[in-house]
């Protein structure tokens, strides 16, 4: 290919599709077809440029001038109140009701194993002994002591926005991090179980288990749940790496990355709630059995959202993943 000649033949095209990208007015109907015109035929250029001649600087604008004509001719969709009411009434609950084989076995062993360590705890003096001095442990566990205290100690709205920031993380990692085969979301699962045997045990062999659940409870019940179905989605994200089933890998691997990043929004919304429970409700001077109900009233809520909400749309064919004209089109392939 002749460069030059080629430059000059289609310049005054080039310069026409540039001039009408400029419009600050609304196109006309011929102006919008020509638009169209000199962008297919400009794509075409550049697909040439590339394959025969790459010139760099005018492939670079042949590159500038296509996208921006594509993003005219096509238009930049953008997001509405719909498309987040859609999320939260369709796409987050499927995602969590479809998926909950995995993090339902998940909040079962982990709940089994925070009370194992606790039991342990409990009746072992010597692991005591080994988490701390005894005057140390008799200051936490005591009326008003580190277990108590930890709740009331900064003011409720500032608690409750780091306790929010720090469970939204956790989640979002356990999310983000099954794509490594599931093993990192093991080891922050467990991590959060191992913290939660620990004041278990502690607590229960100091004779005040009842305290201890009265603390835990009306945040823990939505909170942990947030936890699981973040860990059993992660660990789900982590299998599709090894076994992708009848998807290809890449395929599989995207369009679970893609729910579980919508999971991680809808928990960001989930732990909110709970984290303002924390920060508001369990250091209040509520009675016990008030805000222990509040925690299961939430919890309930919670999987009513997902069982009733989530099902439905499931049984309608949803799957938790974007909206099927937000995904890149796909090839079929051969098995």
């Amino acid at each position: 290919m002749d460069l030059d000649v080629f430059v000059m033949a289609h310049r005054a095209e080039w310069d026409r599709l540039e001039a009408l990208l400029r419009r600050k007015r609304r196109l006309t109907g011929a102006e919008a077809d020509e638009l169209v015109t000199l962008y297919q035929r400009t794509t075409t250029h550049l697909s040439l440029l590339l394959s025969s001649a790459p010139d760099p600087a005018l492939t670079g604008r042949l590159t500038s001038l296509v996208a921006r004509a594509r993003s005219t001719v096509t238009g930049a969709r953008k997001a509405s109140w719909r498309d987040a009411a859609r999320f939260f009434t369709t796409a987050f609950p499927a995602a969590v009701y479809r998926l909950r084989h995995w993090w339902m076995p998940t909040a079962i062993l982990s709940v089994v194993v925070a009370a194992l360590i606790g039991w342990w705890i409990a009746t072992h003096p010597e692991v005591q002994s080994a988490i701390g001095a005894p005057q140390d442990l008799r200051e936490m566990t005591r009326p008003g002591g580190k277990y108590e205290t930890y709740y009331s100690s900064h003011p409720a709205a500032s608690f409750a926005a780091q306790v929010w920031t720090n469970n939204a993380q956790a989640t979002a990692l356990c999310l983000v991090l099954g794509a490594f085969a599931g093993l990192p979301v093991l080891w922050i699962l467990f991590e959060n179980m191992l913290n939660l045997g620990v004041g278990l045990g502690l607590m229960t062999s100091a004779g005040r288990l009842d305290t201890f659940l009265g603390l835990i409870l009306p945040h823990g019940l939505l909170e942990l749940t947030a936890v699981f179905v973040a860990a059993g989605i992660g660990l789900r994200l982590g299998w599709t790496l090894i076994d992708p089933g009848p998807r290809s890998r890449r395929t599989a691997l995207a369009e679970e990355g893609r729910t579980a990043l919508g999971v991680a929004v809808g928990l960001a919304a989930v732990l909110f709630v709970a984290g303002t429970i924390e920060g508001f409700v369990t250091p209040s001077g509520l009675p016990t059995w008030a805000r222990i109900g509040t925690g299961i009233a939430a919890e309930l809520a919670f999987l009513l959202y997902v069982y009733v909400l989530g099902g439905r749309a499931v049984r309608a064919g949803e799957t938790g993943d974007v909206a099927t004209a937000d995904r890149t089109a796909l090839l079929p392939t051969a098995a």
